[in-house]
């Protein structure tokens, strides 16, 4: 088990917890209400703060049931919390749909997935290495 402390900023913020055990994903509540007309974005607050490892982050993910049956989503998925950060994590919302979305208090917004990172150094170099696939890019490997 990976330590990952949490505040609540507001007394009435709901933890998150997973659906089943296994899940990847821990979802994040809503500690206010909201409308999101359509097409609109807002920045939704959870009422927490967290503080993961050095070695870790933790990303935002929308949740499927508010995309399919309401066309709401995370609308810079997947959102990065890096382990320095100390704030309230806060997510932001689009409507894609053509009607108005009551995000209620205490409703699930979004998903919350924790991921170690590895150290990474750029070594410069003159050429890199030849591959199949080489230089081909979007749409390259057909229909």
């Amino acid at each position: 088990m990976i330590p990952i402390k949490i505040k609540k900023i507001v007394e009435y913020a709901i933890l998150p917890k997973r659906a089943y055990e296994y899940d990847a994903g821990f979802d994040l509540y809503s500690s206010e209400e909201n409308i999101l007309k359509p097409n609109e974005r807002k920045l939704v607050k959870t009422g927490i703060a967290i503080e993961m490892p050095l070695n870790y982050h933790a990303e935002i993910r929308p949740r499927s049931g508010l995309a399919i049956k309401h066309g709401i989503t995370v609308l810079n998925a997947p959102a990065t919390i890096d382990s320095g950060y100390r704030g309230e994590i806060q997510v932001i919302l689009i409507n894609h749909s053509d009607e108005e979305f009551l995000v209620n208090k205490g409703e699930r917004i979004a998903q919350l997935l924790f991921s170690k990172v590895d150290s990474i150094a750029f070594e410069e170099v003159e050429e890199l290495s030849d591959t199949t696939r080489g230089e081909k890019g979007f749409g390259s490997s057909g229909v």
